[in-house]
């Protein structure tokens, strides 16, 4: 398919440039305000620099608070007045769920990383059997896309993956698993490497993330919206947040469903076709991602080099730089997420996603990249560090207090005027900069429940408007107790990542376990100490600015309980017990929501061995059904001579699991055995020829009575 036709300006482009300009003038004009309030409110003194750096950060964090601002005004305006001649989702209104072109495949990519493969297989069943019943599943095909490094799971995927083929589909192959041997490049690197081997057979993909679930209908939607708009390259659906029980995680799920469709909204407003992507919970078209979407190595050393972390976001600019369009889908409903379930969970993904946006600093100017996507990798980048500009603000003024407290004010400065300068206090200015401050953060989350009070029915699916608004008092009051926290984090990610620590891969927690004491105290005594110190200190020498910073204080003080308070199911399930922060799906559980249910119940396949289906590698060692199974999938492959050393040291490996037991092995171990056919039969034999009832023991066996 060849590119879109650029010679003609669409629509959406003209009205897109008129309404980002507009967006500027709303922004600029309060922010030029709000930092000249913010220079004549600061006391005289003889440092000019350190006033200029407190109005440039507070002029930063004040334009980007505005933006946010206007978007939710934006999608307030789009989803009360339903007035959107730009909709993408438009043409699919009234239309029946065919897909007229034969030729219009689809591969949905879920790349998996050491995840809960029960929870991996229960999405994949669901989502295959809504596809079925909308009568297109034979445009469809699933890959599961497996980097997983741990041995048991490598080999409970294979089992799940033959099991669920039995079950479902016979014949039929519509669902296939890969298990990548190099890891490399992380998911976008496995999908890079799904594009390599079979991206030519499919027009589009969507891509997933291991816990994502999406209704057939929407699919098909998406295939027509991409079909009936050839200049479409990406289209972004809204991903709601289900399924979560602790606290933090429940309030999270209610924010997204009430402010989420609002921001969404306004992000369409403002963006058009120039929106991002999520790198989830999307339908791309194939053929320009693998043209035109090939992420570079970033060059140098250090963590803002190597393989690019945050690859949506740019692989999004790198689809419009050559002539697609990328859209927000906000109407689309029916596709699904799950968030982390506590603070720590949380944390642990933003330092990931931290080192990311910042290697987009090193992108910003690439030649080709439209205005529209260099703003989103500042905003990115802004998402992380408006914690350290908030931070040094905050540090500053304190230490401008206690300074103010312990020496005596200059009246004559130097540097300033020849006349002496008294200093003045303007306390409605005071008050209007922080009630204007004030309403750019928390008008938004008031808002935001309008468009669902418009409409009854919906409210109800809320607990109803006293327990809605009752809700978004307590989510924005947990917010205040958890923006401090999240704040002294991100500064540290921050600075970690400009000093060059980078971070590893790991496993996101999919559970609602929560958070231990121990763990809480791991985490957070530094926080705490901050803040006995801080706050100490000033409450010493200045105790009246003492209480201007006490909930600030008061978070970093109480980090600890707060963490394990927030990441309680139990406390969450009251909260729903009450009728607070509930969401539709709640009240009325939606039919694929409820088939993920029951299939995450179902019961695992029955095996005559005693083996738990988590012990992979003790089931390909011992089971004979397991071992021909992980067998027959490494047969395919193509595999180098060994060196004589190895040779040798993986013989050594199956003496030593003979002798010792499966226990004995390290991860690396199992793995090296299960990637070696010869030696893997070799162990099986042996472990069937044992004749020492303890060894047999070892491997789940017991030698027949005489």
């Amino acid at each position: 398919m060849n590119a879109p036709d650029t010679a003609a300006i669409p629509s959406w482009k003209r009205a897109g440039s008129r309404r980002r300009i507009a967006l500027i003038f709303l922004v600029l004009i309060p922010t030029i305000t709000s930092s000249y309030t913010m220079a004549r409110l600061l006391p005289e003194r003889a440092s000019i620099v350190l006033d200029a750096l407190l109005v440039a950060a507070f002029g930063i964090l004040f334009a980007w608070i505005s933006v946010g601002f206007w978007a939710f005004m934006g999608g307030l305006f789009v989803l009360l007045t339903k007035r959107d001649r730009f909709r993408v989702s438009k043409s699919c209104d009234g239309r029946d769920l065919s897909i007229p072109d034969t030729n219009a495949r689809t591969a949905i990519l879920i790349p998996i990383y050491n995840e809960e493969v029960n929870r991996v297989f229960a999405g994949v069943r669901t989502v295959y059997r809504s596809l079925k019943q909308t009568g297109s599943l034979d445009r469809f095909d699933i890959f599961l896309l497996s980097d997983s490094t741990s041995p048991d799971v490598w080999v409970e995927e294979e089992e799940a993956w033959h099991g669920f083929r039995l079950e479902e589909e016979g014949t039929e192959a519509h669902v296939f698993y890969r298990k990548r041997d190099n890891n490399i490049k992380r998911k976008s690197g496995n999908v890079a490497d799904f594009c390599r081997r079979w991206g030519k057979n499919y027009r589009y993909m969507i891509v997933f993330d291991a816990d994502s679930v999406m209704t057939g209908e929407s699919m098909v939607r998406l295939v027509q919206i991409m079909e009936d708009r050839p200049d479409i390259g990406i289209v972004q659906t809204l991903p709601l947040a289900v399924n979560r029980e602790t606290l933090i995680a429940r309030v999270q799920q209610f924010a997204n469903h009430v402010q989420g469709p609002l921001l969404a909204a306004g992000l369409h407003f403002w963006q058009l076709g120039d929106a991002q992507y999520c790198g989830h919970n999307a339908i791309l078209r194939v053929e320009p991602f693998m043209k035109h979407c090939q992420l570079p190595r970033l060059p140098g050393k250090g963590s803002l080099s190597g393989d690019i972390l945050s690859h949506d976001f740019v692989e999004s600019a790198l689809m419009c730089r050559a002539g697609y369009g990328i859209w927000l889908a906000y109407d689309i409903e029916g596709s699904y997420e799950e968030t982390p379930p506590t603070l720590l969970d949380e944390l642990k993904r933003d330092r990931r996603w931290c080192q990311g946006n910042l290697q987009h600093m090193r992108l910003i100017f690439t030649r080709g990249f439209f205005p529209a996507h260099r703003a989103l990798f500042l905003n990115g980048v802004l998402t992380y560090g408006s914690a350290l500009l908030w931070l040094t603000f905050l540090v500053v003024n304190s230490a401008q207090a206690v300074s103010e407290a312990l020496f005596e004010p200059i009246y004559m400065p130097i540097l300033r005027k020849i006349l002496p300068s008294m200093p003045v206090w303007r306390p409605h200015w005071a008050l209007s900069l922080l009630g204007s401050t004030t309403l750019l953060l928390f008008l938004p989350k008031i808002l935001s429940a309008l468009p669902i009070l418009v409409k009854d029915f919906r409210a109800r699916a809320y607990g109803g408007p006293i327990r809605l608004y009752t809700s978004v008092f307590l989510e924005v009051v947990l917010s205040m107790i958890l923006t401090p926290i999240r704040m002294i984090f991100h500064s540290l990610f921050i600075v970690s990542t400009l000093l060059g620590k980078s971070i590893g891969w790991g496993t996101q927690s999919r559970d609602d376990r929560g958070t231990t004491w121990r763990e809480a105290f791991a985490a957070h005594w530094w926080g705490t100490l901050l803040g006995l110190a801080w706050g100490g200190v000033v409450y010493w020498i200045i105790p009246s600015f003492f209480w201007w910073i006490s909930p600030m204080i008061f978070s970093f003080v109480l980090s600890i309980p707060i963490s394990v308070f927030t990441g309680r199911a139990s406390v969450g399930r009251f909260f729903r017990k009450i009728g607070l922060f509930l969401v539709p799906s709640e009240v009325r559980l939606p039919p694929i929501l409820q088939d993920l249910e029951d299939n995450m119940e179902r019961p695992a396949r029955y095996s005559p061995f005693g083996h738990s289906r988590k012990q992979g590698f003790l089931r390909a060692a011992v089971a004979p059904h397991t071992h021909a199974l992980h067998m027959a999938m490494q047969a395919p492959r193509r595999k180098k001579r060994a060196s004589p050393l190895r040779e040798e040291t993986r013989k050594r490996l199956v003496e030593k699991a003979l002798r010792l037991g499966p226990n004995a092995l390290s991860a690396k171990e199992k793995t090296a055995l299960l990637k070696d056919p010869e030696r893997l039969r070799e162990l099986h034999r042996g472990v069937w020829t044992l004749d020492d009832e303890e060894k047999s023991a070892l491997w789940g066996l017991s030698l027949p009575k005489e």
